[in-house]
Order: C-alpha cells, then structure tokens, then sequence
C-alpha cells in the first residue's frame, strides 16, 4: 500500500554530455547568424597611388613652326699678293707636278706661263701654289684633281682645245650658279688639272685664265722653277 510505505526515490536528472574536444558548443540564446561571404570589388580604387601623385605635369609641345635657316656662303680670305716687280720680263713661268701622277710620265712637270703684271704666284688659303688677278679681286686659278660634289652642285662637260692642249671643261653650277670651272688636260707627257674660281666679273677672270692654261707644257722635273714664298 502507497499510502504506507516510504517516498519513492526521486528520479536523478541525468549528467551533462561534455562536449568532444575540439567542437564548439552551441551559442545560447539562440541559433548563430550566418555572415554573408566577402565580395571584392571589381571597381579600381579611388585613392591615387604615391607614385602617380609625383608624376610631372609635362608641358605642351609648342606647334609654332621652327624658323628658316638661310645658308650663307662664307667668303674666303684674300690672297696675300707678293709685290709686283718693277720692270717684270714679259712673261713668267709658274712649274709644278701634274695632278694625275698615273696617267703621266714620271719625271716630268707642268709648266705655264703668265703675264706677271696680270697675275701673281702665291699660295692659296690651304698652301697650295695659285696664280692670283692683281685686277680682279677673287680670280684665282690653282691645281686641282677629280672629286665628288654636293647634291645642290651639277656639272656640264665641254670641250676646249687651245695651244695644241685639249682640255675636258667642267663648269660646276650650285642651285644654278656658276660657282667656279675646272680645266683638265695634258699634252701627251703629263695630264693635270686646273680649277678657275671668282668672286664677280666671272667672263672676265675665266678669259684671262684660258690665256694661262693655253700655254700648257711639260718639262722634265730637274728643270722646273722651284715655286715661289710669298
């Protein structure tokens, strides 16, 4: 009978599970709230980097065009003249190698020969024996040999036979005016050549320099009239 016997054994509230090493236990109050996941943004930043700040400015590129450059000619010095000879022989003679070694017989030299009261021998601003116009300034014929010339430069070939000399003529033009002629020729013994530059009376200079160049002839070396120092 229940009524007698003792109080029943109260029912033992079972032990709390510990949980498993290395898992959380739940959070109370409530379930926990689930973070969205991070998202980058595809958009470039809007702070400058350090290096872009210190970048220059650059200044614009001017577009005003450059001015023209004009080309002078510069004129050479003038030959230093040697004083004229009082009573001076009719005719002198100015002797020096031929220009063209190859195609002349060794040995021998040119020979020419000027009226010493037209035409000085000295030498020319490189130290070259020339025959200087004591009437016009700036004529001066000096020896020469084939070269090559500037684009703005062109040459027309003719012929000129004087003294028994056949000379090949080159009158060199730049940007189509006459600059200065070159005489090449030889007398079968030595081939050499001359060049005939001026400053103005042109015509004038060039006839009295044929007049020279017409008495082209060789004499053998030994013979030849050391030049002269002015």
């Amino acid at each position: 009978m229940t009524s007698c016997g003792g109080a029943a054994p109260a029912t033992q509230a079972p032990a709390a599970t510990e949980p498993a090493a290395g898992t959380q236990a739940p959070t109370m109050g409530g379930p926990a709230a689930t973070e969205p996941p991070a998202v980058q943004s595809l958009e470039a930043p809007t702070r400058s980097s350090p290096q872009a700040q210190n970048t220059p400015t650059l200044e614009p590129i001017s577009t005003q065009p450059l001015p023209a450059v004009t080309r002078t000619d510069t004129p050479l010095p003038t030959l230093e003249l040697p004083t004229e000879i009082v009573n001076p022989p009719a005719r002198m003679v100015w002797d020096g190698a031929p220009t063209y070694l190859a195609e002349s017989t060794p040995g021998y030299a040119f020979r020419v020969t000027y009226d010493p009261e037209l035409w000085a021998l000295t030498t020319d601003q490189f130290g070259d024996p020339a025959l200087a116009h004591r009437a016009i300034p700036g004529c001066v014929i000096t020896v020469t040999s084939g070269r090559g010339l500037p684009g703005n430069m062109t040459v027309e070939h003719d012929a000129l036979q004087t003294g028994g000399i056949t000379f090949d003529v080159g009158k060199v033009y730049e940007n189509g005016v006459l600059k200065f002629v070159t005489y090449t020729g030889g007398d079968g013994t030595i081939i050499t050549g001359f060049e005939a530059r001026f400053e103005d009376q042109a015509d004038e200079c060039l006839a009295d320099a044929v007049k020279v160049l017409s008495t082209l002839t060789s004499v053998p070396a030994s013979q030849a009239t050391p030049t002269p120092t002015p």
